[in-house]
């Protein structure tokens, strides 16, 4: 397992001390200073070690209130990278662009869809985005168009290349949105569910490849 600083993914590594997990980046020499002399980091070309230590990639999925579109890839998404052995590695989350509903639930009729698919999106609670957001996450995925316009325009021009359409990762629906289904009936949620597992399966292939995890 290996990458470099220099490539769009922000490195983080877990040093486990004292039966603690310290994230640290390995560009941060002095981080590095304080945790010892032996840690495996190259600081000329800063590759990640692979002993004792591991990458930690970052993917934030962001749609409009956080209730229907972006918990249920949250769901998804966090359930494939636990069954694959990669939730020390990949750390997920959601958020909306408003704040309407920070706190609540996923809306009822995605966590009902998400039971009879095998998902429990009942931990995930709405939250707004924050502008630390885009330094923070190396993946930030935009559930429509609309989205990724506020996103890019709300970002700093350093973070905009993190920010992509979720679909770009769906095999047959590449630049397409997904649609909002919350005005819409129970076919919505089963088509909204169809194209975020598909995407989903891909975007974690698309990861595992790249950052060789």
């Amino acid at each position: 397992m290996s990458a470099k600083c220099h490539e769009a993914v922000t490195l983080r590594i877990n040093h486990y001390h004292d039966g603690n997990i310290v994230t640290i980046n390995p560009k941060d020499r002095h981080a590095i200073a304080q945790i010892g002399a032996n840690v495996p980091v190259c600081l000329e070309c800063c590759i990640a070690p692979t002993t004792g230590y591991h990458i930690v990639i970052k993917v934030l999925f962001v749609c409009t209130g956080n209730i229907c579109r972006s918990p249920t890839a949250d769901g998804v998404f966090r359930d494939m990278v636990d069954k694959a052995g990669l939730s020390a590695h990949i750390d997920v989350d959601s958020c909306g662009l408003s704040a309407y509903h920070v706190g609540e639930q996923a809306d009822p009729r995605s966590r009902e869809m998400a039971r009879s698919r095998g998902y429990d999106l009942s931990m995930i609670r709405s939250r707004k985005i924050n502008p630390t957001d885009y330094g923070n996450f190396d993946y930030i995925l935009a559930m429509d168009d609309g989205h990724l316009a506020d996103m890019h325009r709300q970002s700093p021009a350093e973070f905009r290349d993190k920010i992509e359409l979720f679909l770009d990762h769906h095999p047959d629906r590449k630049g397409q949105s997904v649609p909002d289904p919350y005005y819409g009936g129970a076919n919505g949620f089963a088509n909204v569910f169809d194209m975020i597992e598909e995407a989903s399966n891909v975007l974690l292939t698309y990861i595992r490849d790249k950052h060789g995890i």
